[in-house]
């Protein structure tokens, strides 16, 4: 899996090798379905402070297209946890959905067959 690090701020920047090796860790299960995740740290507010680092998550599919997460918190970490925590989630379920089971009168017919 090719991950992209980008950052707008200079603080989101030192958070580099930590993000690339949770998205890996995070997506492990889906590497072979994700050839691509992009993650891009900005800081919404400058130096003001409160609730203002935002990470957007892209992560390239070939069977759910493009899925795009983004996230606020207060710092860097917490913020790259929820946009990861919401992509897999988003992931897990749409490719569960392309894979309804055969259920009822259908799976029968596909049994007598």
């Amino acid at each position: 899996m090719q991950v992209i690090f980008e950052s707008r701020d200079g603080d989101g920047s030192q958070m580099r090798d930590f993000s690339v090796e949770r998205v890996r860790f995070a997506l492990r299960r889906l590497t072979a379905l994700v050839p691509r995740a992009k993650v891009l740290f900005s800081d919404v507010n400058g130096p003001r402070g409160g609730v203002d680092k935002r990470c957007q998550v892209e992560l390239s599919t070939e069977a759910a297209g493009t899925v795009v997460i983004t996230s606020l918190a207060r710092d860097w970490r917490t913020a790259l946890d929820r946009s990861l925590g919401r992509a897999t989630r988003v992931l897990t379920r749409s490719l569960q959905r392309s894979q309804k089971p055969v259920r009822g009168r259908t799976a029968r017919l596909a049994l007598d067959s």
